[in-house]
């Protein structure tokens, strides 16, 4: 592959963030008034029906151009480094799903309701998703060490810094004063609430079926990893790039 080519991946791969972001903001954006003209079910099938497929085409581009660019640095070698890689991905995991909780809203089965947490997760962060996304792009650049890991991890954790903004303008104009003590007793930085005293961890909040269902999949997905070159060959005969250039 030349530099060229590489480079050129790294601008489909930003291509393909915005699109994202576009629909996964976006569709938040506007849920509330969605909601009113076709209901909460119907909003949430066509969000997801939207929302996962994208997710699904930039899982896949990235593994398949993960080493594209310039290789900025090499670490894989270094002793104890892999450990260091999977306890910090492991963490991200746990902040990055805590919608696992409400599956039943994906399909819709349940009513999606938009709703004020202050227990479990979010006595240590107020945005979860943000801070998981954050620790899972700088683990997997700092392993990577290309040009191209690391202009998706600055698109990425851009993406969720202002999901972190957008979330707090939605949940504010919704809940009004609600939201506001909210704000007031959490932090987005992990664990400052609580260092703090504005908030105290109650661990049996954190005692629920989805963590377990959280750690099996952190042991799937290590053990999957040796089969990512696998994948990423048979993503890419797909011919992907030449389709969306």
């Amino acid at each position: 592959m030349s530099l060229d080519t590489s480079f050129q991946s790294t601008f489909v791969m930003l291509g393909l963030l915005l699109i994202f972001a576009v629909i996964h903001s976006g569709g938040a954006a506007l849920r509330t008034r969605a909601e009113k003209l076709i209901g909460a079910r119907a909003w949430r099938l066509i969000f997801a029906a939207a929302s996962i497929p994208s997710a699904v085409v930039l899982i896949g581009y990235f593994l398949v151009h993960r080493y594209d660019g310039i290789r900025l640095w090499n670490v894989q070698g270094v002793p104890g480094l892999i450990p260091i890689v999977f306890f910090l991905t492991t963490i991200s995991f746990f902040f990055l799903y805590p919608a696992t909780y409400n599956l039943l809203e994906i399909p819709a089965l349940a009513k999606p309701e938009v709703k004020l947490y202050a227990t479990g997760i979010i006595r240590i962060s107020r945005h979860p998703q943000a801070i998981g996304q954050i620790l899972w792009c700088v683990t997997h650049t700092v392993w990577i060490g290309t040009s191209f890991t690391l202009a998706t991890s600055i698109g990425l954790i851009g993406h969720h810094l202002f999901a972190v903004w957008h979330g707090d303008r939605r949940l504010q104009a919704r809940f009004g004063d609600s939201f506001l003590e909210l704000r007031r007793s959490t932090s987005v930085l992990p664990f400052l609430a609580v260092f703090d005293g504005r908030q105290k961890l109650q661990w049996k909040e954190f005692l629920r079926p989805s963590q377990l269902g959280i750690c099996i999949a952190i042991g799937v997905f290590w053990w999957a990893h040796r089969f990512i070159s696998v994948a990423s060959e048979g993503f890419l005969s797909l011919r992907l790039p030449e389709l969306i250039r």
